[in-house]
């Protein structure tokens, strides 16, 4: 059992909740998915998408969803959160992003890969990763793809816990100028990408990039007062940010990145 798939099985609520409390990146992502998917009832694969808030909402608006992942207890979680909303998702299979035999070429009609190339150390595998989506997504399909950005974990603990970076200042500059952190404190095997190494991750594949989005856009860290809002505010902000974020020069600050391309 790998450092990953033993984290998510120990906590399989963690992403769940992380959602809850990140409510723009889940905000500005369905808006990207609404944008840019296929209508439904598209077949869409979600590889990594854990406890599956996005194939639960891709399932509510008539998607065809499978969802992959390598956590037994995350897919069991999927099961049971779909059940108590009164969805279904259509498939559920254990699977390593890096090794998607189980599916045949050009399947699907979109791919998500929103999760795994940040655990994915190794740039060999982060490789492998996007081949495989793009070789099961068929011709003129949608891949989308997110990373954590380089410097999103240092201003997170800037925000909520400095003192853990001054007492293990070692740590964290080798993951400033790396970008890998094998067993990150309270997560698990980590790497933090510059902005221009997640589109340089498809060169090759046969891909055409259609637009990449800041997820966080310019709120990233100051989000807060957000949370707080009332639904019609609430989605002006979120308008806003999904707009902004599409302005190369908000990619940097932001904690994730959805690069989204389309299958030549």
């Amino acid at each position: 059992m790998t450092n990953v798939e033993r984290y998510y099985d120990n906590d399989a609520h963690a992403e769940w909740a992380r959602l809850d409390r990140d409510r723009v990146e889940f905000a500005v992502t369905l808006r990207a998915l609404a944008e840019y998917l296929p209508p439904p009832p598209a077949r869409v694969l979600d590889i990594g998408g854990g406890p599956g808030r996005y194939s639960i909402e891709l399932s509510r608006r008539g998607y065809d969803v499978t969802l992959a992942d390598i956590s037994a207890a995350e897919l069991s979680l999927a099961e049971q959160k779909a059940s108590e909303q009164g969805v279904r998702i259509s498939a559920l299979v254990k699977a390593d992003a890096r090794d998607l035999t189980v599916f045949e070429d050009g399947r699907f009609d979109a791919v998500l890969l929103m999760g795994p190339l940040y655990h994915l150390l190794e740039e060999a595998d982060r490789r492998r990763a996007v081949a495989e989506a793009v070789r099961v997504a068929r011709t003129g399909g949608i891949v989308m793809a997110t990373n954590i950005t380089r410097y999103a974990a240092i201003r997170w603990w800037a925000k909520h816990l400095p003192m853990q970076v001054v007492e293990r200042a070692d740590v964290y500059e080798a993951q400033v100028a790396t970008g890998t952190t094998p067993n990150a404190v309270g997560f698990t095997d980590l790497y933090l990408m510059r902005p221009a190494e997640l589109p340089a991750l498809f060169d090759g594949t046969g891909v055409e990039h259609v637009v990449t989005v800041a997820c966080e856009g310019v709120v990233s860290m100051i989000r807060d007062k957000l949370h707080e809002l009332d639904p019609e505010p609430w989605e002006f902000w979120m308008d806003l940010n999904y707009r902004l974020g599409k302005d190369p020069d908000t990619h940097g600050l932001a904690e994730h990145l959805l690069y989204i391309a389309r299958k030549s």
